[in-house]
């Protein structure tokens, strides 16, 4: 089984302003010759990790890491303001530019894999290649469905502890309520409320509990930023149009694709993979058999690996 390429340091680091509001931390792995490749994280807010650039052969990609709005090394911290899926959108297209990209391919994984669709969808002229992890199509349904009642049922016992911050009369709508808090003026009930939102997140992203993973969504810092800038997202329909990434996944067919969702993902269920896969018949579609939504799975780490070299074969 494929497994991730050795630990790897970034070649040059960029603070670039995109607004008078926002800084990106932006970082350059690999070779600087090589085909350019660029990472979404999730969340939207949860900031890139150490091992998101192995993904990809250091020899033959130039690998372009960058933080969201309010995400990680950029600033300012889970800020709001000027927050929109249109803005990163426009977010990529000035750092494709300032690094003198002509295409690139595109690898994005739950909330990276929206952004990535709805990037590509826009600038389907710069996208080399597309490959997507744990597809979550943020339709109203897929918010019910994790936030709501759906996952709620698998993870009767972690979803106590998510309700228990939000009052009984307020649980009819928990995404709401959880704004309220993650917008509130009191930093320590802001806090609570994130740590509880992001932890549901992380116990649940995993076929087998994993510590790791659990401690990452546990950070104060990192659940601050994703549970305020995806609830905020959350709230406002992740500013699509109901429906727009399968209705424009036509716009794709000449796109080479890959899509890799694990059998047994509760947080973005595979019927999301399933259906843009009959939007996109030209993707390849890799189930996962024994795997849930992390990326660090092993079952989807080896078919995540498996894709970015073999798109760069395809490129050669």
């Amino acid at each position: 089984m494929l497994s991730l390429y050795p630990e790897i340091t970034a070649y040059k680091q960029h603070h670039l302003a995109v607004s008078e509001h926002h800084q990106l931390w932006v970082a350059e792995y690999g070779n600087p010759e090589g085909i350019p490749a660029v990472f979404l994280h999730g969340g939207p807010g949860s900031g890139c990790e150490a091992y998101h650039p192995r993904f990809f052969d250091p020899l033959r990609y130039r690998i372009i890491l960058f933080d969201q709005r309010g995400a990680g090394r950029s600033t300012p911290h889970a800020s709001l303001q000027e927050n929109t899926t249109a803005h990163l959108i426009a977010d990529m297209e000035t750092i494709r530019a300032a690094l003198a990209i002509d295409r690139w391919v595109v690898f994005g994984g739950s909330w990276g894999s929206t952004l990535g669709l709805a990037y590509s969808q826009a600038h389907t002229e710069r996208v080399l290649g597309l490959i997507l992890r744990g597809v979550f199509l943020c339709r109203a349904q897929d918010i019910q469905w994790f936030y709501q009642h759906g996952a709620s049922e698998i993870f009767p016992d972690y979803w106590r502890d998510y309700q228990a911050v939000i009052p009984e009369q307020e649980r009819h709508d928990m995404v709401s309520a959880y704004y309220r808090r993650l917008t509130s003026d009191d930093n320590e009930e802001q806090l609570r409320a994130a740590q509880e939102w992001s932890i549901w997140e992380g116990n649940t992203s995993t076929l087998q509990p994993k510590q790791s993973v659990r401690a990452h969504f546990g950070d104060p810092q990192v659940a601050l930023s994703l549970a305020r800038i995806e609830c905020h997202y959350f709230m406002h329909d992740a500013y699509l149009t109901a429906n727009q990434l399968l209705q424009d996944a036509h716009k794709l067919a000449s796109t080479p694709g890959y899509i890799v969702h694990g059998r047994y993902d509760v947080v973005c269920p595979v019927g999301q993979a399933y259906s843009l896969h009959q939007a996109w018949p030209q993707a390849r579609l890799t189930i996962a058999p024994s795997s849930g939504h992390s990326a660090t799975e092993p079952e989807i780490v080896a078919a995540l690996v498996q894709a970015t070299n073999e798109l760069a074969a395809r490129l050669a």
